[in-house]
Parts: C-alpha cells; structure tokens; sequence
C-alpha cells in the first residue's frame, strides 16, 4: 500500500475518509484529520438541487478547513445541467477534486434519479461526466456500487464508461443498490475493477480494523481504501494504519486521548454551528466512540438526556474521571443506572478499535 495520484493530487496515505450523510461536516473531518493517517477527505454527499438554488444548507457543506487538503466535494443529483452547475460551484470555493456520487441508495435520493439510481441509466450517467468533464478543470471522481440490481452487476462496465468519460479515480462499495447495507461488501469487483482500467481505484466497504484494510488490499492491489463508520468507531483507525505502513509501534489512545477526543470535538462543533444542532451531533459521536468500553452504555444514556452545553462537559469529564479512578460508572446516581453499570460490568469490555460497526 503506497501513496498514488489524482491527476497531480497526491493521496498520501492512501486512506480516504469515506463520505458519511450527517457525519462528516466539516467539524469531523477536521477531528480526524488532526489525529493523522488521512490522505483524503471528502464532504458530505451534497444535493445539486439545494446548491444550484442557493439553498444555505447544502453551500455551508462546501465549506472546509484548509489542512484539510486534499478534499473533494462530493454532490448528487440526476439533471446533466445541473450537476455541471454545482461542479462549477465546488471548484470555485476550491475544492481539489469533484466526486460524483453514484453510490446512495436511498429511495429520496434515487427516485430523482440521483446516487445509484444512475447505475441503471448509463446514458445519463455517460452524459452528466461528459458535461462536467468539459466545466472544470480540477479531477473528476466517481464513487460507485456494484450495481443496481443484485442480478445485474455493472460495476466493471460503468468503471470502464466513466474512464472513458475522463473520471480520473474511481472508487466502488461492493454492494448493490438492492442490498443497501446488508450482507458483506463485494471487493473482488474491486480487483476485476482494477485490472480493467488504467486510473487509480480504491475499494469501500466493512473496513473497521487495520488488519482488514490490509486484507482488503493485498486481495485487490487496489490503490486506496475508504473507512467509514469503522472511523466513527476508532477515530485513530487511520493513524494506526499509516503506522503500520511506516513500521512505527501502532498508537493506542489512552483514556485521556480520548476524552480530549470529545471535548475537542463539542468545541469544533460549537464553533461551527448553534448549540443545540453541535449538541446532537456530539451525542451521535459519542454514541459511537464510547462502544465496548466499560460504562459505555450507561454513559450513553446520560449523555443522551443531558440538553445543556455544561451538562455535556460535566457528564464527560464524570465519566472518564469514573473510569479512570477504576469505579463503575452509574452517572447522577439513578439506581437503574447502577444496575444496568453493574451488568455491563462484568462483561469483558471490547477496546474501540475492535467495536463492531459497519462501513456505509
């Protein structure tokens, strides 16, 4: 696994965070790629229809840190003249790369003929590349699924169009439309996908641990891997890959490492946005994070009722304190909260990297 390029965009590591509806503003990203590891961060997958109508929402989704470079914009939508119009836009605030997105398989989404509802209508996929392609002039990307339908696998096909098209990485999940995010992704498409066409390619799909992206890579040769909510679950996932690349002792957070986790991350947030939406996404991250560890469950309970920007932080400075100092976590002393402490207690606790999640 080594650095490649995007045209002159240099992806080092070769590990992208994978785009996340609600997850990866601008806040997240900048939480992860200041733990290390990502060579490539993308936005939120943004809808051609809000940005092209000035919508504020899907403009504030462009926004990004500069450290963050590279990073794509990714948008979605099934009118050629309209994705052109927001591809323009994405260059303009500048973005590195512009990635279409023909992977969504929701049925909002779909139904306009946007995410994956384009692997069912080539020309109009073939036409939307070709109309970008010739209105901007930084890289073109496509994410991709193995297909629409489960008895119709296009992946290799549609890779071959967009090449063809001048889409200048390729990335695939291996599931299909249909399958949404059941069973197990698909990655041997990404090995035929990569023997099939000359631009780099990256595969996507249930990488939540080291040793799965480098499963995932030497059964492929694939270029790039994309980790998603295995990253929601293991927040250093990326760093400790590139350590193992580098043949450094791979990090493992501490206790401390990880409460500055969240109290950076509720500060990202608060300086991004109002306090009540950074609130609910604090509690989503936190949900995840703090999986498999002891108390977890209990304090995610707490955290969930806690409404106010200072019972957010005193909740998490009570919990790690509690866990740190070796005691169960009960949290404001409510007696059901003991008992449901207690039982998780005496089940052996997971560490965060090895909490089940799934890539989406």
């Amino acid at each position: 696994m080594k650095p490649f390029k995007i045209r002159d965009v240099l992806i080092a590591p070769p590990l992208v965070l994978s785009p996340m509806a609600g997850v990866t503003d601008v806040a997240f990203r900048g939480l992860l790629k200041r733990r290390g590891g990502i060579g490539l961060t993308v936005s939120e997958f943004i809808s051609v229809e809000g940005l092209t109508r000035n919508n504020p929402k899907s403009k504030r989704q462009m926004r990004f840190y500069d450290y963050e470079r590279p990073f794509a914009v990714q948008i979605f939508g099934g009118q050629p003249e309209r994705m052109r119009m927001a591809a323009e836009m994405a260059e303009q605030v500048g973005a590195d790369l512009l990635d279409i997105n023909c992977g969504c398989p929701a049925p909002k989404v779909v139904k306009h003929g946007g995410g994956s509802g384009l692997l069912r209508d080539m020309p109009r996929l073939e036409t939307i590349l070709t109309e970008i392609k010739k209105a901007i002039t930084i890289p073109l990307t496509i994410k991709i699924r193995a297909g629409y339908y489960d008895n119709n696998i296009n992946a290799v096909e549609t890779a071959k169009l967009a090449e063809a098209c001048g889409v200048e990485h390729i990335a695939l999940h291996g599931r299909t439309k249909e399958q949404g995010y059941k069973g197990r992704a698909n990655w041997d498409l990404v090995r035929q996908i990569k023997e099939t066409v000359k631009v780099p390619v990256s595969g996507s799909g249930d990488v939540t641990t080291v040793d799965e992206a480098f499963a995932r890579w030497r059964e492929t040769n694939c270029d790039g891997i994309l980790i998603g909510r295995g990253a929601m679950a293991n927040p250093w996932i990326f760093r400790q890959i590139e350590d193992t690349l580098a043949g450094r002792e791979v990090f493992q957070p501490t206790l401390a490492d990880k409460r500055n986790l969240l109290l950076e991350y509720f500060e990202l947030l608060r300086a991004d946005m109002p306090e009540l939406p950074a609130i609910g996404r604090m509690k989503q991250l936190a949900g995840q994070f703090t999986r498999g560890l002891v108390g977890g469950s209990r304090f995610r309970q707490v955290l969930y009722h806690s409404h106010e920007v200072h019972e957010i932080l005193e909740r998490i400075e009570e919990y790690f304190e509690t866990v740190e100092a070796g005691r169960v976590y009960i949290g404001e002393g409510d007696p059901a909260g003991e008992a449901a402490a207690a039982e998780e207690a005496e089940s052996p606790a997971l560490d965060s990297c090895e909490a089940a999640t799934v890539e989406v």
